[in-house]
């Protein structure tokens, strides 16, 4: 059990039948009444983002999670397949548990986040920038490069995103894979 002193950003906690990881905190202690701990909380299965004032001294169930390394093997009906690279056990993920799912490709390194106590997956983590090659997109017309203008185009991965005019089949980018968006070329 730990108290509303002990918060800090990136904390997890059980709070409304929900996991919540502490994005931002601050004390307040006015001048008239008692202190409290103004929050914004992000649940750990939904995604949602939460605002909840707690009182000064208020106990809160803490959750241990731990971030373990896994490399991605291959996905089938039953999931997405995974390999511990230290213990070499494997887990298989729901689609739902994976963020960014769409840019993982065979032998990538993420982390799974596991809830310590109960030993269940939470979710996957992909690192924040990967490195995949252009499969298809249409070629860039010349001497139209005067506006930021964006184009689609297919990566080895099957996902589809949109990418600068001057990007061409084959060519390796750098795609941010929390919200899907072209990062660079890679040279």
């Amino acid at each position: 059990m730990a108290s509303t002193s002990d918060f800090k950003n990136g904390m997890t906690i059980a709070f409304n039948h929900d996991l919540f990881t502490v994005t931002e905190f601050l004390h307040v202690k006015p001048g008239k009444g008692a202190a409290f701990v103004r929050t914004k909380l992000k649940s750990i299965n939904t995604g949602k983002v939460l605002e909840h004032t707690f009182p000064a001294g208020t106990k809160i169930d803490e959750v241990r999670i731990e971030r373990r390394p896994y490399q991605f093997l291959y996905k089938d009906d039953q999931g997405y397949h995974f390999m511990h690279s230290e213990t070499f056990e494997q887990i298989f993920l729901q689609e739902a548990l994976i963020n960014g799912y769409q840019f993982l490709k065979e032998g990538q390194e993420c982390e799974i986040v596991f809830h310590a106590e109960e030993e269940r997956p939470l979710f996957c983590d992909l690192p924040a920038r990967v490195e995949l090659e252009i499969t298809y997109t249409e070629p860039g017309i010349k001497g139209d490069t005067a506006t930021n203008t964006l184009k689609p185009a297919t990566l080895e991965t099957g996902a589809e995103i949109r990418v600068p005019l001057f990007i061409n089949e084959g060519d390796r980018i750098k795609v941010d894979t929390r919200d899907g968006s072209y990062a660079e070329r890679v040279k």
